[in-house]
């Protein structure tokens, strides 16, 4: 599994649109609204790295409000839970 961190700047009158469009992307997990320089947080995650060219330039980046992101690609989770577990349920297999 491969999570980017996308933080995302939108108008300022359309982030509750901004954040449900990037909800509703494939690929996109979750969606925090957030204080200070950005907006928004995106969490997507895939199951290779190619993917997220599609994802991110490719659908995320034209959402209508969106002025800027900033990509950042998570290489390890630290945690006491089995995230990788939890967030593939309902993706389909890799090839």
């Amino acid at each position: 599994m491969v999570t980017a961190i996308v933080l995302i700047k939108a108008d300022v009158a359309q982030i509750h649109e901004v954040a449900e469009s990037v909800a509703a992307l494939d690929g996109v997990s979750e969606v925090y609204s957030m204080t200070g320089e950005y907006d928004l947080i995106a969490m997507v995650r895939v199951h290779r790295h190619e993917e997220l060219n599609d994802i991110i330039p490719g659908r995320l980046n034209k959402v209508p409000g969106i002025r800027d992101t900033e990509t950042h690609i998570a290489f390890r989770t630290y945690s006491q839970h089995d995230l990788e577990a939890a967030f593939a349920l309902g993706l389909p297999d890799a090839d």
